[in-house]
């Protein structure tokens, strides 16, 4: 299969001179590949460097064909249109032109007459179906600005596309088009995302790490597989290091002892020896060489063992996952956290978003709010925390509680970790400060960095070290898509963290695999109302 793609020996640095990784080879064809890593090993980067935005540190990229891209944040410029999304404008005036009598043969000669048909079969794969194409960029949503994004790749009909994370921001809808995008494409595809539904539609799996990188054969189940075998062999190897370690450490001990007793031997004999001193020098000189060439032995066994401990160690790190705890929250079962009673809401001048909506939330219940883009998922989260009134109806807010939206916004950029802990906790000093956050994986001077130099995992980490530690701990944890900006460890740690938080929680989030990890047993339905899907999963009209 020729390849699309070829990267050899390809190294990369961060504006501030550091290796992001180095020593990169890998080649794609017309076929799908995932790019995993950790948040800030290099991942969009790697995928500017294809694009030829900027040029590596070492190494060769080798592109074939035609390269587009969805990238992870699109800006639309201002006063843009759909069509502008779509980059047909040209091509749909040229078209006019003809229509209108005023083509030149020029223009009939480059004139893409299948054009119309291509694009109401793009809106509808993409799921904007509908929309026209002079809708204002500014009335689309950030989901439908990532459908408008999909639809522009598949008119270009590029030989490789890349894709950095297409799925945040898009709701079950907006996934499924990408889905069919990945199933569908007949050219070569890197996809960076930490969505396991997306990462189980490639054919591999690139592992990006600062060493350079590994390709996993297969798609995300059998690559989490294969990891799931290397830290469990890397913690057997660490273990086996750390015997031999302190086997050979009492070892030596034991060979020190005996030569100190054979020695305080040679002492007391030599004061009661009468034989000549040449013979008793010569005796003690072979013991102190027999001495000498222990020691030299148990030097290099101590430094094998030390060197085979520090690459069980090293090996151990690479295959680490990122874990911590939440504090309790100390919520009694039958406490009412949160309920909403005949609530109502309608932005001014517009329908009502919600009518008689009634909910309880009781105990450590965990909700979750789901709908399509636009239906008013944020809105409900707005309310329950209160910075929405109700235009109608009562809402009680019966426990303390916390929300944290996907980009952390509680933190300030330009402030330390340190100083953003003690400005949400004003009662605690710095030493209280160091602890909370060291329970988060901040310790020492990782405490100091500035809350802007976080990755998306680190944020929300931090984000939850500085709420959940104060002296008062929230029993209601409010989450508004906190997967969004995660990598796969941190997806991970945070589901185990939350898994075993003994509080209540109240999430929106598309991702169905995240909610299933974190125990959600209720759902609210956003969409033309609300509807209350119970455990049983019937659904209850919950609104009127």
């Amino acid at each position: 299969m020729p390849a699309l793609l070829t990267l050899d020996e390809v190294s990369a640095r961060a504006p501030d001179g550091r290796v992001l990784f180095e020593g990169l080879t890998f080649a794609l064809g017309r076929e799908r590949a995932g790019l995993v890593g950790r948040n800030g090993v290099g991942k969009s980067t790697l995928l500017r460097l294809i694009l030829g935005e900027t040029t590596p540190a070492s190494g060769s990229i080798a592109v074939s064909g035609r390269v587009a891209m969805l990238r992870q944040t699109f800006q639309p410029p201002p006063a843009s249109r759909l069509a502008d999304l779509l980059g047909i404008n040209a091509a749909l005036a040229l078209l006019d032109r003809i229509q209108a009598g005023a083509g030149a043969d020029e223009d009939f000669a480059a004139a893409d007459w299948t054009l119309p048909q291509r694009i109401d079969e793009t809106l509808a794969k993409v799921g904007l179906e509908g929309v026209a194409l002079d809708r204002s960029a500014d009335a689309l949503s950030g989901g439908q600005l990532t459908r408008a994004a999909l639809g522009a790749l598949l008119l270009e009909e590029p030989e490789l596309i890349l894709l950095d994370e297409p799925t945040n921001n898009l709701d079950s809808e907006g996934r499924g088009a990408v889905a069919e995008l990945l199933e569908g494409w007949s050219g070569g595809v890197l996809v960076v995302s930490h969505d396991r539904s997306v990462l189980r539609r490639v054919d591999r799996i690139l592992e990006l790490t600062s060493l350079g990188a590994r390709v996993f054969g297969g798609a995300f189940d059998l690559y989490a597989a294969r990891r799931a075998e290397e830290a469990a062999a890397a913690a057997r190897a660490l273990e086996s290091a750390k015997r031999e370690a302190t086997r050979v450490e009492r070892s030596i001990q034991t060979m020190r002892e005996r030569k100190d007793r054979s020695d305080a031997a040679g002492r007391r004999g030599r004061l009661k020896n009468d034989a000549p001193k040449i013979l008793l020098d010569a005796k003690a000189q072979r013991a102190e060489a027999t001495g000498a060439r222990q020691t030299n032995l148990a030097g290099r066994q101590r430094e094998a063992a030390r060197q085979d401990l520090e690459a069980a160690e090293a090996r151990v790190e690479r295959v680490r996952r990122l874990s911590f705890d939440l504090p309790p929250s100390n919520l009694a079962a039958g406490k009412l956290v949160l309920a909403f009673e005949d609530v109502a809401f309608a932005w001014p001048g517009a329908q009502p978003l919600f009518r008689g909506l009634s909910f309880r939330l009781i105990g450590p219940q965990r909700i979750a709010v789901t709908g399509v883009n636009g239906a008013g998922k944020s809105t409900l989260i707005r309310l329950a925390v209160g910075d929405l009134d109700s235009t109608g109806g009562r809402i009680v807010r019966g426990a303390p509680s916390v929300c944290l939206d996907q980009h952390a916004t509680v933190l300030r950029g330009e402030e330390t970790l340190l100083a953003n802990f003690r400005r949400l906790n004003p009662t605690a000093n710095d030493n209280a400060a160091y602890s909370a956050l060291a329970r988060f994986l901040f310790r020492n001077s990782a405490a100091e960095r500035l809350a802007a130099d976080l990755s998306g995992g680190e944020r929300l980490r931090a984000a939850l070290a500085c709420v959940l530690m104060g002296p008062v701990p929230p029993q209601l944890l409010i989450l508004d898509e906190p997967t969004n900006h995660l990598d796969l460890d941190s997806i991970e740690a945070v589901e185990a963290a939350l898994a075993a938080y003994d509080g209540a929680l109240l999430v929106a989030s598309h991702d169905e695999e995240f909610l299933e990890a974190i125990g959600v047993t209720r759902r609210l339905r956003v969409g033309e109302g609300v509807e209350e899907i119970l455990n049983s999963g019937s659904a209850v009209r919950t609104d009127r």
